[in-house]
């Protein structure tokens, strides 16, 4: 199983790990503490160093009741930090749902477009098709906007409705005629669902698998592990590795994280166990 970007073709034949890169004032676990071009910059070179497999750079932050950046400023966070992480020798994302920050980071060479609202928001899934690009795609199910999402999300069949989701946003890239082996599939833990929503997902991620396509998992310290464990955001590391091998183990292909290390170093004793899916 291959995941195909615009200057590299993935081999998901093993676990990938995916680095987050948060060029934000705001976002849940680590915002602030990247903001600037400098420190984000350095931020990639140091995910590098610790085995990371594919850069996620992102300028919006999503955490709950968050408000969203203009597009321009948006852009102009994200665009200094992907010119650097392109020279770096590993596939580069962009986590947008801006047409216009879709459309810049094709233009200079973004490996993938992780987009939480799944290409939903009006000329996104234009600006992905128009470029003429073939880039590689991740779309991801949320329910509401990041401002509302967690005021009182609610679901009759919390994996059934994700799947259905995730099954139009596919057909509507297949219409436009993006091939499958470009996309990648979330099922956007923590974006619009109680810790009930997550723990039956995660215990179901299987039934995702129906569609033929990776899974791309995010986990990495979020409030559901803060609830399993009583642990606050910043002591979350061996819940976080926990939790990503437990999505591996159930049909994930990639995990997108914050501690890259670590992670890693999870998934090769999990692997030299034979352990992995």
């Amino acid at each position: 199983m291959f995941w195909s970007t615009t200057r590299f073709r993935i081999d998901l034949s093993r676990p990938q790990v995916m680095g987050i890169v948060n060029v934000t004032p705001d976002s849940f676990s680590d915002g602030g503490q990247h903001a600037d071009a400098v420190s984000a910059q350095a931020h990639c070179e140091q995910l590098l160093a610790e085995g990371v497999d594919i850069l996620d750079i992102g300028g919006e932050s999503t955490r709950p009741g968050s408000a969203t950046p203009s597009e321009v400023q948006e852009l102009a966070r994200v665009e200094p930090v992907l010119r650097h992480a392109l020279t770096l020798g590993v596939p580069v994302s962009v986590d947008t749902s801006s047409p216009l920050v879709i459309r810049k980071a094709l233009e200079l060479g973004a490996d993938i477009i992780n987009d939480v609202r799944s290409l939903q928001r009006p000329g996104a899934l234009d600006a992905l098709v128009d470029s003429g690009v073939s880039a590689g795609v991740c779309l991801m199910h949320m329910q509401g906007e990041p401002a509302t999402m967690q005021v009182a999300p609610a679901y009759d069949d919390v994996a059934g409705e994700v799947l259905a989701f995730l099954a139009q946003r596919l057909d509507a890239l297949r219409a436009r005629g993006v091939a499958d082996e470009r996309v990648v599939l979330d099922p956007g833990y923590g974006f619009g669902k109680t810790v009930a929503h997550n723990l039956e997902l995660l215990r179901r991620q299987r039934e995702l698998l129906a569609l033929g396509l990776p899974l791309l998992v995010g986990l990495s310290r979020k409030s559901c592990l803060g609830t399993v464990t009583g642990r606050p955001v910043d002591q979350r590391l061996v819940p976080s590795v926990a939790a990503a091998l437990a999505a591996v183990s159930l049909g994930a292909r990639v995990v997108r994280v914050h501690d890259v290390a670590a992670t890693v170093d999870a998934l090769k004793v999990w692997q030299a166990a034979g352990l992995d899916s």
